[in-house]
């Protein structure tokens, strides 16, 4: 009977031992991980150092102007979503050139830069370089894996009739792609004629870089658009610049943590991403964070063998 004792307390402490060990590795749980209107910031992003994964990560809450707003890292871009699938949603800003009257720059807000983010590359597959107006070039300059590139989009029109809503084919309103591991670019957007032949119903021309799908050309934006100030816009995200073969070859750093969870490499930039395999849900980037049938399979085991020593006391 003392020997059955004995064991059971042995086996308790090393029960205890396991499931500590398993959640030091873990965030602390007095992480905040919300921020204004950002009801959900996962695991590997956080607020605070001991939260994020390594400093790519923070998303700072700045409450210079009462409300709290999501800062992506210590940047100006304000963070709108977070998803475990790889993307990042984030407002940018506007360029635009106006003129008055008399055919003179009024503004000096023509060129946006987008400053280069490693870990976090504009998505190729979501997003589109976007020029509004009827005497509008915009020059887009960059870099994308590892090379200099250069495009262009051109709108014009004549009359304000001329143009198709929800339509972007270089009358009023023009798209182009975006290269594959665009990690910054520069945007210029300015007039062939100052807007002089057009001034009364499109004084501006503007240029922007959108999610495709949050944006629909309308008449409205010829004139409206001096309103807006900023639009949202996808980015890819991905942990370290190691392929998945070279990542789980450390153990210690590899960042898929979960039981089941798998790894796969980033398709826009470097670096890996982690999903929970099939017929699992939820975080796997955390110990225990992919739930399913047998998500706690181990701690079961654990406790079923506790029992039995239960039993034998």
């Amino acid at each position: 009977m003392a020997l059955h004792r004995l064991l059971f307390q042995q086996l308790l402490l090393l029960g205890f031992i396991i499931l500590a060990a398993r959640a030091a590795s873990q965030p602390s749980s007095s992480c905040i991980n919300s921020c204004g209107y950002l009801s959900s910031i996962p695991y590997p992003f956080g607020t605070s150092a001991g939260c994020y994964l390594d400093e790519s990560f923070l998303i700072t809450c700045d409450n210079t102007f009462g409300t709290p707003r999501p800062l992506l890292r210590r940047s100006n871009k304000t963070v709108l979503s977070i998803s475990l699938d790889g993307e990042l949603r984030v407002s940018t800003s506007v360029a635009r050139d106006c003129y008055n009257k008399s055919n003179v720059l009024i503004n000096n807000n023509d060129t946006y830069s987008w400053l280069n983010l490693s870990k976090f590359v504009i998505s190729y597959t979501k997003n589109k370089f976007t020029a509004v107006g009827c005497d509008t070039l915009l020059v887009i300059t960059g870099h994308s894996q590892g090379q200099n590139y250069t495009s262009a989009c051109t709108s014009l029109c004549d009359h304000v009739d001329s143009v198709v809503n929800g339509s972007c084919s270089s009358i009023g309103c023009c798209q182009t792609s975006i290269p594959q591991g665009v990690t910054d670019f520069t945007m210029v957007v300015t007039s062939l004629n100052n807007h002089s032949a057009v001034h009364n119903f499109n004084p501006c021309g503007f240029g922007f870089v959108v999610e495709e799908k949050a944006y629909n050309f309308s008449s409205l934006d010829l004139q409206n658009l001096q309103n807006r100030e900023t639009v949202p816009v996808v980015l890819d995200w991905a942990v370290g610049n190691e392929t998945c073969q070279d990542a789980q070859g450390n153990q210690t750093s590899y960042a898929c943590k979960a039981a089941y969870s798998e790894c796969y490499n980033s398709t826009n930039g470097p670096g890996y991403r982690c999903n929970c395999s099939s017929g699992f849900q939820g975080n796997p980037y955390l110990l225990d964070g992919c739930q399913g049938t047998n998500l706690h399979l181990f701690d079961y085991m654990i406790f079923k063998l506790l029992l039995a020593v239960v039993k034998w006391a």
